[in-house]
């Protein structure tokens, strides 16, 4: 009996997931990729002897990469050396002053005294808090396809509702164990790229805390892409075929059924098809009258950032920057609202500075260091090579006043990235960055789900649908809707 085939669009995390392990149960699997390189979002490129990650640049949840390789008889150890960072991340505050986050317990617990005298002790319990639900959320929740509610029925997940402080907002939750706006601030951060006020957001995702302050940050060294590498050769190890330069136009149907999928180069036929590219584009561009939902739909969607991404390389070495830095300088609930309540231009943004040659020499000329800057904006701005401009002599300048270094006369290779980029190369729905936020209303069984209700064989993953953005989240995304496949057809 020949293999039933399956094609899936796109090449980034959710897609190189999912097609492991459709692959691994005997599937017929190919993978079309509209861009010349694989990756998605955590592509990469070389230019000049510079190696620059293009997305991600955190790596978080080291459970969770290790459980992927495990279910393919692989380790993390098998395809990289992994490093934990030591700090963690630099942070810039407000009054000229800078914490470096500490990797151990002991010493972040001493930071926290230092800052407000007793909170080592709430800081404790709500970190034993936030592991609760970062084992239930990762190993529970997020493993749900999420087509109906009936699904979270499950007495682990129904006692520890109120333990979840599912209907909390973040803020509140936060406030009631500490008062020093820098903890405050530190606490914060991981919720700000999820897509909402952290006043607004569940105090769920307090397991973000955890996963930066417990299970620490981390580094794979040789770059980000080094994930993709890695995924890519379990992918191909199975069996997966990966075709780039294939951009999918249409998708061809009859009745309740996809029967192909029209790309740049033909047409290419299938039994089961799963979208792993922009859902929004999937749904509203290629799918013609079987979309999932309608165009209104989508516009009252609550999106995650976008980002304003600089790629810089400059010939010397830098000594007053970590690998991670964080500019909490300026006004951070302002930024916040900037970003989420009235969608504009930053006024003064925080931002982030990368330094991965600092940790791993190979991704710069000797003697050469590699920066990746960014700016987390709202979705959908006006784009323009002038606006970008002007954003980035601002970082240089901030730079400058808060660590002494002026690279501005070293710069030898620049290269912006932003919402018409993101457009561009990803379809990305709005010029989004992170997908969907995570807000309570967009949460589970209420975001849009991985099965098109009009056709039987077509299928979603990666950031828009469940259990939604980052790249752990990616991972577990195509897992999920290779064992809702694998369901589906034993029916």
């Amino acid at each position: 009996m020949p293999k039933k085939k399956i094609v899936i669009v796109g090449s980034g995390i959710s897609s190189l997931s999912a097609g492991s392990f459709l692959a691994k149960e005997g599937f017929d699997v190919t993978l079309l990729e509209k861009n010349d390189t694989i990756g998605g979002r955590a592509r990469k490129f070389e230019k000049d002897g510079f190696v620059f990650d293009m997305g991600p640049s955190w790596y978080w949840m080291p459970d969770v990469f290790e459980r992927f390789y495990q279910q393919f008889g692989k380790t993390t150890s098998d395809f990289y050396d992994l490093k934990r960072l030591d700090p963690s991340y630099r942070v810039y505050w407000q009054d000229g002053e800078f914490s470096d986050i500490p990797a151990k317990m002991s010493e972040l617990m001493q930071m926290f005294e230092d800052f407000e005298p007793g909170s080592s002790k709430y800081l404790s319990k709500f970190l034993t808090e936030a592991k609760y639900k970062y084992e239930v959320g990762m190993k529970d929740l997020v493993q749900k396809p999420s087509l109906k509610i009936t699904e979270f029925a499950d007495v682990r997940i129904l006692k520890g509702l109120v333990s979840m402080h599912l209907l909390k907002s973040f803020t509140k939750y936060t406030q009631k164990y500490f008062k020093h706006p820098k903890i405050l601030s530190l606490l914060e951060f991981p919720v700000l790229f999820l897509g909402a006020m952290p006043k607004d957001t569940p105090a769920l995702y307090s397991l973000m805390n955890y996963a930066d302050l417990s299970l620490g940050t981390w580094y794979p060294m040789g770059g980000m892409y080094k994930i993709i590498e890695a995924f890519e050769s379990i992918a191909v190890e199975q069996g997966v075929k990966i075709e780039t330069n294939q951009e999918v136009q249409s998708f061809i149907s009859t009745k309740n059924k996809i029967d192909g999928a029209l790309t740049n180069n033909g047409i290419t036929n299938a039994d089961i098809f799963v979208s792993g590219a922009d859902y929004h584009h999937t749904d509203r561009s290629l799918l013609g009258g079987n979309a999932n939902y309608s165009e209104e739909y989508w516009d009252k969607r609550t999106m995650a950032p976008s980002c304003l991404i600089f790629y810089v390389g400059i010939n010397r070495k830098l000594k007053n920057l970590k690998h991670h830095n964080l500019f909490f300088d300026t006004d951070f609930e302002k930024h916040a609202k900037e970003i989420y309540e009235n969608p504009s231009w930053p006024s003064s943004p925080l931002f982030y500075t990368c330094v991965p040659s600092i940790t791993d020499p190979s991704v710069a000329p000797i003697g050469h260091e590699n920066l990746f800057f960014l700016v987390p904006i709202a979705p959908n701005l006006q784009d323009s090579e002038q606006k970008r401009e002007a954003y980035f002599e601002l970082l240089l300048e901030r730079l400058e006043k808060r660590t002494g270094e002026n690279i501005k006369n070293n710069i030898v290779y620049k290269r912006s990235y932003c919402i018409d980029d993101f457009k561009n190369d990803y379809h990305a729905f709005k010029g989004n960055a992170y997908g969907l936020a995570n807000t309570l209303l967009q949460t589970a069984f209420l975001k849009p789900k991985l099965k098109n209700k009009k056709l039987s064989n077509m299928y979603y993953t990666g950031q828009l649908t469940v259990p939604g953005p980052g790249v752990p989240p990616s991972i577990v995304s195509g897992e999920v809707v290779a064992k809702q496949i694998i369901k589906d057809l034993k029916k």
